[in-house]
């Protein structure tokens, strides 16, 4: 018996495998494909995704193989210089190619003892009290206690698991791809910058040695958009689009998306669960696709582990749907608005004039700027102190940093009087007494995900809240 199947092996999976393996979870991820595709579809990590592979020890290696951005009001082809107090303490994004973000990812789940079966697709599941039976292409059967569709937006597990996905279908589709461009490269920025004042959804942009990452309108919705546009489609629509189509040739991959709009109605059917593009599509407008999902995982992760390993207390599991399905709703409604922007038309025109005035503000920069980057997500957890369902930033102690202290995935208490204690609990949270200038509670109870479950300085308060996180206590 398998703990957790993860079927589909891309960002959020293995985000979500690793999460799951540091509380000692057999997790096996399942995936339809033998090797990378190669496709760069996302294209780094917004600020909150910065944050948590901070959280997991991972950014050095991101950082390593990447630059840092800073790009404020990314929303709408408007942008404005980052907005000052941004409520973190990585005020960037980080441009990683998504294959680079897969191989990272992939590599810490080795590390960390995922079992990753690739050429292994899933064509059928069925459960019962007890676990998911999973059937795979050449006949063979497995069996786990749970299972994650992490599969994408056609996703099969959804639909055997008859979760509906209500939204809008595509009504405009682009053409995305990396090929050889071999007119001078002056001459493409230039058309590039022309075709641009009023057609934000083309572009072209360098990768080195002649190679572009080439977006440009499609003509029309394909029937099946899973069927790859061929080099000639896209030489033909830069051409009615660009007046060129700058001698593209040797593509290395060549795909399309629309701009559909869908969410799954429930996140979680007994023991399945849906995270990633299985569980919300929508135009990748801002660049929160890949970020979404692996943000989705790291709710996930720790709430599964702690069913997995017995302790978790009642409806746990369920808070997982609670918090993050709102947060998709928000994304798919900042994606709509966003391409109604990227329009062409004179209203389209106007709005976006409009909306790029009143970024101008700094206060309406900073919320747009937060929103697309995920640090002002809170979910509810009722009434309380202001950082209640908040994240919490990473702040400077006398020992080090709040993020350095939550690499195993554990709750924290971070206890400035030091007269508290989690004794009880100790299994599941770390108790750090140190003092913070950057912080002006003093207590803060931090869930494994870095978002705040408790904040004061009364014990019996405390014991209030840590069993509906962490459980009973232990004898």
């Amino acid at each position: 018996m398998i703990d957790v199947i993860v079927v589909g092996g891309g960002p959020t999976g293995l985000m979500l495998s690793c999460e799951l393996r540091l509380h000692g979870v057999r997790v096996v991820v399942l995936e339809r494909l033998t090797e990378p595709t190669g496709q760069s579809r996302g294209q780094g990590l917004h600020t909150r995704s910065v944050e948590l592979m901070d959280q997991r020890g991972l950014l050095d290696r991101f950082l390593a193989v990447s630059e840092k951005f800073q790009v404020g009001g990314l929303f709408g082809g408007i942008v404005k210089p980052w907005p000052d107090r941004l409520d973190t303490a990585h005020p960037y994004g980080v441009a990683t190619p998504q294959p680079v973000t897969e191989r990272l990812l992939e590599e810490r789940a080795l590390e960390l003892g995922t079992e990753i079966r690739r050429g292994c697709e899933v064509v059928g599941l069925s459960q019962d009290e007890d676990g998911v039976t999973v059937e795979l292409a050449d006949g063979t059967r497995l069996r786990s206690r749970h299972l994650v569709g992490c599969d994408g937006g056609r996703s099969l597990v959804r639909k055997e698991i008859g979760v509906g996905f209500p939204g809008e279908p595509a009504k405009v589709e682009t053409l995305l791809g990396e090929m050889e461009l071999t007119e001078d490269p002056a001459t493409v920025a230039a058309v590039v910058e022309e075709v641009r004042r009023t057609q934000l959804r083309f572009g072209a942009a360098p990768l080195g040695d002649g190679v572009y990452r080439v977006v440009v309108p499609a003509d029309g919705v394909a029937e099946d958009r899973a069927t790859a546009p061929t080099l000639e489609e896209f030489r033909q629509r830069l051409r009615a689009v660009a007046g060129t189509d700058f001698g593209a040739r040797a593509p290395r991959w060549l795909s399309r998306f629309g701009d559909a709009t869908r969410q799954a109605e429930r996140y979680r059917v007994g023991r399945v669960l849906l995270a990633g593009d299985a569980a919300h599509i929508h135009p990748p407008t801002g660049g929160q696709g890949l970020n979404l999902g692996v943000q989705d995982a790291f709710n996930l992760g720790w709430k599964l582990a702690a069913v997995v390993n017995g302790w978790a207390p009642e409806g746990l599991l369920d808070s997982y749907h609670a918090e993050r399905h709102p947060v998709g709703a928000r994304v798919l409604e900042n994606t709509r608005a966003q391409i109604t922007l990227l329009g062409t038309d004179p209203g389209a025109t106007a709005l976006r004039e409009l909306f790029s005035r009143l970024m101008d503000f700094e206060e309406v920069n900073r919320y747009v700027t937060g929103m697309i980057t995920a640090v002002e997500v809170r979910y509810d957890f009722g009434e309380g102190h202001e950082l209640l369902g908040r994240r919490m930033r990473d702040v400077r102690l006398k020992r080090g940093r709040l993020y350095e202290l939550m690499r195993g995935g554990r709750g924290l208490l971070l206890d400035r009087t030091g007269r508290l204690s989690v004794a009880g609990w100790a299994d599941r949270v770390d108790h750090v007494v140190d003092v913070s200038e950057e912080l002006d509670v003093p207590a803060v109870l931090l869930r494994p995900d870095g978002h705040v479950a408790w904040a004061g300085e009364d014990q019996a308060d405390l014991l209030g809240h840590l069993p509906r996180w962490f459980g009973a206590a232990a004898d």
